[in-house]
């Protein structure tokens, strides 16, 4: 009984949402213009027009309303004609007539089909296949086709005007094109699975494609957010590696990175040898990742070697690292006690003055943990100021989960949690004050 308790009270009760309100708000219409026009036509057919073309987006609601006019002429051109052929060619009451009439329909599916695909319209298909067989199979007996077929193209135009105008309809609001707004992933735009919600993907599609002023800062590599932020069309470069560097999703560069010197990664590779432990080594070379290694020394070591060494933007080369370069970070993964006692050796020897070390468990391989070194200014801080500079952007908004250090303390398993404040905080109605 207990565990059915838990269990109902994880289930999320979705929110009634704009688009809901406007499928609502455009069959209200349907029937109103229904009334107006006297009650002529069958409203029922704009109903389904105006529904179809209610979308997230405006653009595919005018792609929507496109397949849904070509399907409409096509079927009803069609549908007109097979009702005047039965009418002077098939008399009614013959069985034999019937059959004919009815094959004539079947028939009929083939040139509609394959003349929206001649116009390049294959979606559309279905559509004029509707429209044919609601005139041919429901209306057989209607006295006059061309009112028929009339009304019902004037019924599907209509329910596509009152769907295009209802989702175009947009309150009025400021938009806030000059605040950069930054977002972390984990814990924030995901949390558990590897990929945003389709929710998230749309709603943020829309504003940076309205003028949002958006980025992601992140622990992870740019090679972890390649397939994560696939689809997002990000204008902005990337707060990648915690703040080590800035990197271009769309050109795949790295505009700026904060390494450390060769002398001292040398020092610090010879250390990591010296107390038995072998780390990964990260480097930028012309624009490629390139991470250094040796012999893998232990179980959690080769289960992340195998789970990332096929990844195309990742570069793995078993081999020591070159004369003369520098790196961007250090990775060392080992059993929690003995990285504990190695933690501490740094510290003795000031590293954790003079560079940036994290300790922290893994989440992935029980009992391990992970330290990485980086350059002692690789923070996401120090890099979002550069992003200011390089924007010409002043007013910051930040998302995050952790608590006290973000302008929006993100809470919970919502993952479009990010999406819905940041649409509410980009798109200020013009009766309310701004609050950045």
């Amino acid at each position: 009984m207990e565990e059915k308790v838990q269990s109902i009270k994880k289930v999320k009760i979705p929110r009634v949402g704009h688009r809901i309100l406007k499928s609502s708000f455009s069959v209200l219409l349907c029937f109103i213009v229904y009334l107006i026009r006297g009650r002529e036509g069958i409203p029922f057919y704009s109903m389904l027009a105006a529904l179809w073309c209610i979308r997230p987006y405006i653009g595919s609601s005018l792609e929507m309303a496109l397949q849904r006019t070509l399907g409409t002429f096509v079927g009803a051109g069609f549908g007109l004609l097979v009702l005047l052929i039965k009418l002077s060619c098939l008399p009614q009451n013959h069985f034999g007539n019937e059959l004919i009439y009815d094959v004539l329909v079947a028939l009929a599916i083939i040139p509609i089909i394959w003349l929206t695909v001649l116009l390049h319209h294959q979606n559309a298909s279905y559509f004029s296949c509707v429209v044919f067989l609601s005139i041919v199979v429901n209306h057989i007996g209607d006295e006059n086709p061309y009112i028929f077929v009339l009304n019902r193209v004037l019924d599907t135009m209509i329910g596509i005007v009152i769907g295009i105008g209802i989702n175009s309809f947009h309150w009025p609001s400021r938009k806030q094109r000059d605040v950069l707004f930054v977002s972390g992933i984990d814990d924030t735009l995901i949390a558990g699975k590897e990929e945003l919600s389709t929710y998230s993907k749309r709603e943020i599609n829309y504003m940076l494609d309205d003028g949002l002023n958006f980025t992601i800062s992140t622990m992870r590599t740019p090679a972890s957010l390649q397939k994560l932020l696939n689809g997002i069309r990000l204008r902005l470069p990337i707060i990648a590696m915690d703040g080590a560097v800035l990197y271009d999703m769309n050109e795949n560069s790295f505009i700026r990175a904060f390494v450390i010197s060769y002398d001292t990664s040398a020092e610090i590779l010879n250390l990591v040898k010296e107390k038995g432990f072998h780390c990964f080594s990260n480097v930028i070379i012309d624009d490629c990742l390139l991470i250094y290694y040796e012999e893998l020394e232990n179980e959690a070591e080769r289960k992340v070697f195998a789970k990332l060494h096929s990844s195309p933007y990742r570069n793995y080369i078993k081999a020591s690292l070159p004369e003369m370069t520098s790196v961007v970070y250090f990775m060392i993964i080992d059993e929690t006690q003995k990285l504990q006692a190695f933690y501490d050796v740094l510290k003795e020897k000031g590293y954790e003055t003079s560079l940036k070390i994290l300790f922290y468990p893994s989440k992935e391989y029980p009992g391990y943990s992970y330290i990485k070194i980086y350059n002692k200014n690789a923070c996401r801080e120090n890099m979002l100021v550069y992003l200011k500079d390089m924007t010409g952007l002043t007013k910051t908004v930040t998302f995050g989960s952790v608590p006290e250090k973000y302008d929006v303390q993100v809470v919970g398993k919502d993952t479009n949690q990010v999406a819905r404040t940041l649409r509410k905080m980009y798109e200020v109605p013009v009766w309310k004050k701004e609050k950045l």
